[in-house]
């Protein structure tokens, strides 16, 4: 007969076993013939002893899995990626390797066990995934949980982790690229792809500045609207949980057809769906583009319900007009680490972006924001009536004249309804548009050299 008797260790069996805080001591009564408190005894002095004990001892697997606990698992499909996540109490330690026939790509987790959060992972893998076909997830040994992705299409995957941000704890970040992508096809999947290899910045000369002509005359007039946040990163979220990506998303829809509708201009989107772009990124396809402007949508928000009003902003080299300006921008350029982008395509818009932003595109900046802002403040109130301006990342771009506009404060509870209604946003975009010609109009664009 042989019965289980938990033993707690005390501070000298630490030095021999670490830090779990448990053993299982296996007594066998006919072997040993002492009683139970005689075999507590026996088997604490020969534990501490060291010698002819191991047979004894079994590690509890609870130990190690009180080491890291998933959370949440996130899936975000998109036709560029697909973005698996993970997060956790603490920092994963991974490993990662692929299976054919059929394709798999499977994920090893040491020291997590499964939970009830991990067993809706397969559910979270919607039919149109356009790289993952099904996904399962078991306890493969006692310490280390695996995760099997059945593919629909050879990928490329990018894994990465990241530190606690915002309302974020520890989070596995997977990436999954097409293995086979064309690049001429899809040039946000190349830009990403660099992006990755840290080399984002190397765009040849000849591909730099506006188009050769005058816009609008010799040409049409491009622009790149960015509908801001997405994915991973939902912005900020109003009191009825709107969330400001979605928002944006929809009025950046509605704006580009409102553009395209017109005999001599032209649209770009830096994101036309629910996926995270790095803010490097969306700079990038604005100048591989070559636009004449760049438009980035948000909606506001403040610790305090009762702010509200549109403001537009313009990029700022020297310090922020004002507090608010200051904090806005902070808190846009924390999309990246919301949003999570790997330590490989930091540099492009730590080191490079910053250098080279232009006084006179700045200036133009601000020309094209007024005439915007103008316009909106006939559908809303504005928060102040000027443009103001901050370190905006996004706003970069050093020959293209760019803006961001916030159309309306959505943590403020009326404001929050104005934007989730269909008339309000095609009110936003058609002042956008106004805007644009307007600017173009007076004369204000800055006749800029090829």
């Amino acid at each position: 007969m042989f019965t289980l008797l938990r033993v707690t260790v005390c501070p000298a069996l630490v030095k021999v076993f670490g830090r779990y805080s448990e053993v299982i001591i296996v007594i066998s009564y006919r072997f040993l013939g002492r009683s139970m408190s005689e075999a507590s005894s026996f088997s604490r002095r020969r534990l501490l002893q060291g010698a002819g004990a191991m047979w004894l001892l079994s590690v509890s697997p609870l130990g190690l899995a009180a080491d890291s606990q998933i959370i949440a698992v996130r899936v975000w499909p998109a036709s560029t990626y697909t973005r698996v996540t993970l997060e956790s109490t603490h920092q994963l330690k991974y490993r990662q390797f692929a299976l054919s026939n059929p394709a798999r790509l499977v994920v090893d987790i040491d020291g997590v066990q499964l939970n009830s959060v991990l067993k809706k992972l397969g559910n979270l893998v919607h039919p149109d995934d356009p790289y993952i076909k099904s996904a399962r997830v078991g306890q493969f040994s006692p310490q280390t949980l695996r995760l099997v992705f059945e593919l629909k299409q050879d990928v490329a995957p990018h894994l990465f982790a990241l530190k606690p941000v915002a309302e974020f704890k520890e989070r596995l970040v997977m990436d999954l690229y097409p293995a086979n992508s064309d690049s001429e096809k899809d040039p946000l999947l190349a830009l990403l792809e660099d992006y990755n290899k840290g080399s984002l910045d190397k765009i040849p000369q000849a591909e730099q500045g506006p188009k050769p002509g005058k816009a609008g005359r010799d040409r049409p007039i491009s622009i790149m609207i960015d509908p801001g946040h997405g994915g991973e990163d939902p912005g900020a979220t109003g009191k009825y949980k709107t969330h400001e990506k979605d928002v944006v998303l929809k009025i950046g829809r509605r704006l580009k057809a409102l553009i395209e509708q017109e005999p001599n201009m032209q649209a770009y989107m830096t994101r036309n769906e629910d996926v995270f772009i790095p803010l490097g990124v969306r700079v990038a396809k604005a100048r591989k583009q070559r636009v004449d402007l760049f438009v980035s949508i948000h909606a506001d928000a403040f610790s305090d319900r009762s702010a509200h009003g549109s403001s537009v902003f313009a990029l700022s080299t020297k310090g922020a007009t004002s507090t608010a300006a200051r904090y806005l921008a902070k808190t846009q350029n924390a999309s990246d680490l919301i949003g999570g982008v790997s330590r490989s395509g930091d540099r492009y818009l730590d080191h490079t972006m910053f250098d080279m932003v232009q006084s006179l595109t700045i200036t133009d900046s601000l020309k094209f924001g007024k005439a915007v802002l103008d316009h909106m403040g006939g559908i809303n109130r504005l928060h102040k009536d000027s443009v103001e301006q901050a370190g905006f990342a996004v706003l970069k771009a050093p020959e293209i004249p760019s803006i961001l506009v916030e159309t309306a404060f959505i943590s403020n509870v009326e404001e929050e309804r104005k934007l989730r209604t269909a008339a309000f946003q095609q009110q936003v975009a058609e002042s956008i548009l106004k805007g644009i010609k307007a600017y173009f109009a007076s004369g204000a664009a800055r006749v800029r050299r090829s």
